[in-house]
């Protein structure tokens, strides 16, 4: 999950947010999208590299052929099982989207590829609360659900129970965390803002 460190950090502070479902009035942003497809055909993967666009395969470094569409911009591997995982999209009918596409094209090279077995596997969403928190204080306070070692790495790691969801807070009052469903980082986010809001920095 090092990756959600790194993730651009936005989100809608309007008054058109739906205040039952976002009492803080902050949504938090998708910002990845990951999903897995079965084609449910053997590839070959030379050939899907030589004929078609925007795909790179080199078998010594990665046992996939990695192609790109740009709309809706997203990045597939493609596996000579049929086994396809596609990441980038920033919702999920994006990533469905993307998914049939992308077995469009290997339908087209002449494989009989079919499109099944669609799964979103997680869903990277983040905000900006827009205050500073004193991560020692939510670390010592909530010690039994908080990792914080800023000698390792500047965020605190909040694992919640319910929904059983992981949560990275930094002093700057970005929050990242990842879940199988919107819904579980929607709510993640309204259990530990008031939680946030106690630890604000003066």
């Amino acid at each position: 999950m090092a990756s959600t460190s790194n993730i651009r950090l936005n989100n809608t502070f309007d008054s058109g947010v739906d205040r039952e479902k976002h009492p803080s009035g902050i949504v938090p942003v998708l910002q990845n999208i990951v999903a897995t497809v079965n084609l449910e055909c053997q590839l070959d993967l030379k050939t899907i590299a030589l004929h078609a666009r925007n795909a790179e395969y080199n078998p010594k470094r990665f046992a996939a052929v990695i192609m790109r569409i740009r709309d809706p911009k997203t990045t597939a591997l493609i596996f000579a099982s049929g086994k396809m995982v596609v990441t980038g999209a920033k919702s999920e009918e994006h990533s469905r989207l993307a998914a049939r596409k992308y077995a469009r094209i290997i339908q087209k090279l002449g494989f009989p590829a079919k499109f099944s077995e669609f799964k979103i596997q997680n869903i990277v969403g983040s905000c900006d609360i827009k205050f500073p928190i004193r991560l020692e204080g939510l670390a010592f306070a909530h010690g039994a659900f908080s990792s914080y070692e800023p000698e390792l790495f500047p965020g605190l790691i909040y694992r919640m129970v319910k929904p059983k969801i992981v949560l990275l807070i930094f002093v700057s009052g970005k929050v990242g965390s990842r879940a199988k469903v919107r819904e579980d980082i929607y709510q993640a986010f309204e259990n530990i803002y008031p939680v946030l809001s106690e630890f604000r920095k003066p």
